[in-house]
């Protein structure tokens, strides 16, 4: 933590939430509070946004640690967003100026969009001369202007649209994607009843990332954004892919279209002009679905708790080490890192953007949204791109709308390889995704895709069948895992069953889809390569664990989908705990012996406390946090929430700490047992996790696809150097492709845990949040200074 500020001398920091509001700002606005009270300075809370700064009085509110208790699930801003034209004249500067000086605050966190954040750097521009003015005018001394002479800014981006340069997600965005999907899959369901085609139109005035997002974790048939606008005689092609949809047996369509769509020539494209068309061309039965405000609506997903928690954190440590000299910054996420980037070089180039779509520029308005964009794009067009125009039972109306743009498998250069998938360990929320993005990805580069039934045991077995195309069709969004999945490991199969159906199959590589088994099964596949040659091919495995606790990468498919699965149980249950007044309730997540998901839920939720196997706690830790509880409870608090991981210790296991929190919070508090159990396995994937399974299969199938190219010899594949036995995953801001050899050395495979684990420092600040002044509670800025790009290796791939 940045050092106190002497007594006479404090730091004052104001924050404020402008423009269109998104879930997620109130949790960034409780950590800036927390965070900077907790390093001695003042916090400030700046109502109704510039309109409040201008307008002083009762707007700007010295902030206490409670008054911020109960919002970090709360949607929306509870101190107000209102737009401001006052402040776009100098003389309500002026006015903001000295509302502002008058209490001493000259660190500003701004959370808002790219007009939210220029009107802060002006204002920062201008601090000097507008306290001259005042002072000037006799409205503040010179004192004052001399000893409030700089104006330090850091701002933090909210808004669903995700249209912010700089950043790999802005707050708001996931959770608008959870309204999107929310929407998307209850459709699905009154569509493929009807067989009707459903029009959605999503948010999005000058950015299509919602629309690409929720079309890539839907499987849409066809996406409107305004970066990539349709070909002319779009209305053909689309027409085309829609009936190349009900060739492949799809009962139902669904096209998303951004608000902001265009086509080649700037014009809009509106939900009723697709609709009129699909009616008029395919004469389907057609509705239009208008999501609107309630994308903006609703509480914040988990990912938008952690997101604005981390980078509230930041954005007060920045302004409370800032110097005179220290730039207006924006602190950023790219990949899983936090970075602070010079604010107007973003907010510069996020309006570039708007200037190349003005212009027709769209291959640079899209180049300029980043890598990332491209990629999820590029993903999209991929996994829809196969036709099927021989099918016999097409409707004649709709088999004269194919066109000759789209594959068919007949046309594809069928290559003489196939290639296994199978899932491994416990299911986790978005396998499916992963095989269908993988299978469509195989297929698409012209391999046989073979499904492997329930794990090694069924590859012993040979229980395995050829996937087709369609067989996947509603993968994406089912939860589990169909093809079914075991823990047990290739050695207790039998390696030599395996490689007898390896040899009988002619599989040339496996993606193997799980969480630490399937990393303990590719290792032991690697290590076995000298006794068994038929292991000798390309072989990736890809983390999929609810616990995220494989090795090399820093987040797993399914943790995701399971943290949402907590935090709204959390929800449900301090709102309960609320009503009954002054109870505790102890809740068990999943995880075995690692600490991921009790530690980040309850910082997503805001935990009182989190025992976790990886960081060891005595009886005497227990009874310190009792007290503090007790303390807290004591006062205005009503309710309290302590997390305990499934194996965090074997003797004070979660019975154990119910009945000590009962007995020694007699007359203050009691307290409940809550243990979620496999709840958090099941239900559909998160926007988040449909979109990272799909695009690491997409990777992966590529990368089989280059090694089967440079290994491949008279129809057969040999490779046995390390880096073709690997596992992908996120380091970082990277997605690596590691060996899995070289990875066993950072394996604790006696408590199935990487020996390494990022989100541990992030367990000081949820002991901080919680009010702890420990030890414990001493959070260290992660933020690093804007990454260099010549070190990235493969494009930041952070999250959807």
């Amino acid at each position: 933590m940045p050092p106190n500020r002497c007594k006479n001398e404090p730091k004052c920091i104001g924050v404020f939430t402008s423009g269109g509001d998104s879930q997620g700002m109130n949790a960034a606005v409780r950590a800036v509070v927390r965070v900077g009270i907790a390093s001695g300075a003042k916090v400030f809370l700046i109502k109704e946004g510039y309109q409040g700064m201008v307008d002083g009085g009762e707007n700007i509110v010295e902030a206490s640690w409670h008054c911020v208790s109960g919002i970090i699930q709360l949607g929306g801003t509870v101190i107000g967003s209102a737009r401001c034209k006052d402040f776009r004249e100098r003389k309500g500067r002026l006015k903001a100026a000295y509302n502002l000086v008058t209490r001493g605050i000259t660190k500003i966190c701004a959370i808002g969009g790219d007009g939210s954040l220029t009107g802060a750097n002006l204002f920062r521009e201008e601090w000097a001369s507008l306290l001259e003015q005042l002072q000037e005018n006799k409205q503040i001394t010179k004192e004052q202007m001399e000893g409030n002479s700089n104006l330090n800014i850091v701002g933090l981006v909210g808004s669903i649209d995700n249209d912010f340069c700089g950043t790999d997600m802005t707050i708001g965005a996931d959770s608008a994607l959870h309204r999107i999907m929310d929407c998307v899959d209850a459709i699905t369901t009154t569509a493929h009843s009807h067989q009707r085609a459903f029009v959605l139109e999503v948010m999005g005035r000058h950015c299509g990332y919602l629309a690409l997002a929720a079309g890539l974790a839907c499987g849409a048939d066809w996406i409107f954004i305004p970066e990539q606008p349709p070909e002319d005689n779009w209305e053909a092609a689309m027409c085309s892919k829609l009936a190349n949809a009900r060739a492949w047996g799809s009962r139902m369509n669904v096209v998303i279209v951004s608000e902001g769509a265009i086509d080649r020539q700037c014009r809009p494209i509106t939900s009723q002009q697709v609709k009129n068309v699909i009616c008029e061309r395919l004469d389907l039965d057609t509705r239009i679905t208008v999501l609107g405000h309630v994308q903006r609506g609703g509480a914040p997903s988990a990912f938008d708790r952690l997101l604005a928690t981390r980078m509230g954190a930041e954005a007060a440590i920045s302004l409370l080490e800032a110097t005179p000299e220290t730039p207006a910054c924006v602190i950023s996420l790219d990949g899983n890192n936090a970075v602070r980037l010079p604010l107007m070089e973003c907010v510069n180039k996020t309006r570039q953007v708007q200037a190349a779509l003005d212009r027709g520029d769209f291959t640079e308005a899209a180049d300029l949204r980043g890598r990332t964009f491209l990629g999820n794009k590029d993903i999209y067009d991929k996994l829809g791109a196969m036709t099927k125009h021989t099918k016999d039972n097409i409707p004649a109306h709709i088999k004269q709308s194919f066109r000759s743009s789209f594959l068919n498998p007949e046309d594809l250069e069928q290559l003489p390889y196939s290639i296994a998938i199978l899932n491994v360990g416990a299911p986790a929320a978005g396998m499916n995704a992963a095989v269908r993005a993988a299978t469509r990805s195989l297929i698409y580069n012209g391999f046989k895709v073979l499904a492997v039934q329930n794990g090694f045991e069924g590859f012993a077995k040979n229980e395995i069948r050829e996937m087709q195309w369609d067989d996947v069709n509603f993968f994406v969004g089912a939860g589990g895992s169909i093809l079914g999945t075991r823990r047990t490991l290739p050695s207790a199969c039998g390696f030599d069953k395996i490689a007898c159906v390896m040899k009988k199959r002619k599989i040339h590589g496996l993606i193997i889809i799980g969480g630490f088994e399937a990393f303990h099964a590719g290792t032991e596949l690697a290590d076995a390569r000298e006794n068994f040659p038929k292991f000798c091919v390309p072989m990736v495995v890809i983390p999929a664990t609810l616990s995220n606790n494989v090795p090399g990468s820093d987040l797993s498919i399914g943790a995701d989908t399971a943290l949402n699965c907590v935090c709204e149980s959390a929800d449900r249950m301090k709102m309960s705990a609320s009503a009954t007044k002054r109870r505790v309730f102890v809740v068990e997540t999943m995880g075995g012996y690692c600490g991921y998901l009790a530690t980040l839920s309850g910082l997503a939720s805001g935990a009182d406390a989190a025992y976790i196997f990886e960081e060891k706690f005595t009886c005497s830790d227990l009874q310190k946090n009792i007290v503090h509880l007790r303390g807290k409870m004591s006062g205005s608090i009503q309710r309290g929430l302590v997390l305990r991981s499934e194996n965090a210790n074997r003797n004070y296991n979660a019975d154990f700490l119910t009945r000590l929190y009962s007995e020694e919070g007699k007359g203050v508090f009691d307290c409940r047992l809550n243990i979620l159990g496999h709840i958090q396995q099941g239900g559909s994937a998160s926007p988040f996790d449909r979109n990272y399974a799909t695009k690491c299969a997409a990777k992966a199938s590529f990368w089989i696809k280059e090694m089967v190219t440079k290994y491949a010899k008279c129809g057969e594949v040999y490779c046995s150097d390390d880096d073709t036995a690997c596992l992908l995953g996120m380091r970082g801001r990277n997605m690596k492709f590691q060996s899995l050899k070289k990875l066993k050395d950072e394996a604790d495979f006696e408590y199935r845990l990487p020996k390494e684990q990022w989100w541990m420092s992030m367990r000081p600040l949820l002991r901080l949040m919680a009010q702890y002044t420990d030890a414990g509670a001493l959070y260290k800025s992660s933020v690093i200074q804007k990454p260099d790009e010549s070190q990235s290796e493969t494009d930041t791939d952070s999250t959807i």
